[in-house]
């Protein structure tokens, strides 16, 4: 059909089509794919819940952080022994109970959460240097454990043979395993073998901890890992490397682990608050730190005076329960966000 001179506003580029001007169409956006693991990012950023959880997190690991220069600004201290805290006889009466600060006594700055009873350390200080010392070990033993099961994850999956059965036997054996028997073997040896140094035994305590919590918490993503693998490995990009000759440790770190991204998201989401939860309650019994401030710690030390003395045992109760429900939560929203099957 034949078209008259002049200029179509159809576009922004102009264009001469039969002796016409005509403004070619061209996209207002460009069109761009996201990844698996930008989607999931998008989801959480939509999620009420996964933001509310963070924000938590991020503040309470800001406390713990943040522990050392709080306390010197208030002025406050979780070691009665430091030559700066003030005497156990200023802060608790004769019967052991505080003198100051809150519940019995009116709100003061030098001490904001009142006093530890019988042993006269400050609870703010003492739940924060605590708080620290819970994240330090649950991070800690979480990356390593991390680390052992995805890279055994990876040996066993893609491995044919006795490397296979043999790191799935080991894995078996370890889950067979309980843990908290290990602990009740070490426990009193350690103590024995560094009772003379405090600071010794404080530091042996706490890498002996980290040490069972690693060695009794890679299993679960070894299983999941392998699991993976077994699928991936037959897959045609995978088949394709190996026909090519590319070596097994490109394949294995190259080609399938970017595509295990997402279950070890969600095992790091969900393991962590395990590992709060376990270094609380070893603590609490006696099996795990007893020099190093910890939340199970001073659960146990404010059990014997629950009914008179509620905030001491309120206060590491409610620090577990806020840290534990914040990754928990946080955790099933990854879980979704990673999930294609989800409409979350």
């Amino acid at each position: 059909m034949p078209v008259d001179r002049g200029q179509m506003a159809v576009g922004q580029t102009t264009v001469l089509v039969d002796d016409a001007e005509v403004e070619a169409p061209t996209p207002d956006k460009e069109i761009a794919g996201k990844s698996p693991t930008q989607i999931a990012f998008y989801r959480l950023r939509k999620d009420k819940v996964a933001v509310a959880c963070s924000l938590i997190l991020v503040l309470l690991v800001l406390l713990a952080v943040l522990a050392p220069v709080i306390t010197k600004a208030l002025d406050i201290y979780w070691n009665i022994s430091d030559p700066n805290a003030p005497d156990v006889s200023e802060v608790l009466d004769f019967d052991g109970y505080p003198k100051v600060g809150p519940p019995f006594h009116p709100f003061t700055w030098d001490h904001p959460l009142g006093v530890a009873p019988r042993l006269g350390y400050d609870n703010l200080a003492y739940l924060l240097y605590g708080l620290r010392t819970s994240l330090i070990v649950a991070f800690t033993a979480t990356v390593v454990s991390t680390i052992i099961g995805v890279v055994l994850g990876l040996m066993a999956g893609f491995s044919r043979g006795w490397l296979d059965r043999g790191i799935s036997f080991v894995t078996d054996v370890f889950l067979a395993f309980p843990y908290l028997l290990g602990m009740l073997a070490l426990a009193p040896i350690i103590v024995s073998r560094f009772s003379k140094n405090l600071d010794a035994l404080a530091r042996a305590q706490l890498l002996t901890l980290i040490t069972v919590l690693v060695v009794f918490g890679w299993m679960g993503l070894t299983r999941l890992i392998r699991g993976q693998v077994l699928s991936l490995r037959e897959r045609e990009f995978i088949m394709a490397a190996e026909v090519i000759g590319v070596p097994t440790r490109k394949i294995l770190f190259k080609e399938l682990l970017p595509n295990l991204v997402a279950p070890i998201v969600v095992s790091i989401s969900l393991g962590m608050p395990a590992f709060v939860a376990a270094e609380a309650g070893l603590s609490f019994l006696g099996l795990g730190l007893t020099g190093t401030p910890s939340l199970g710690k001073m659960v146990a030390d404010a059990t014997p005076y629950y009914a008179d003395y509620g905030l001491y045992l309120w206060l590491p109760v409610g620090a577990i329960t806020l840290l534990t429900l914040s990754l928990n939560l946080l955790g099933d929203s990854v879980r979704d966000a990673f999930d294609p099957r989800s409409r979350r």
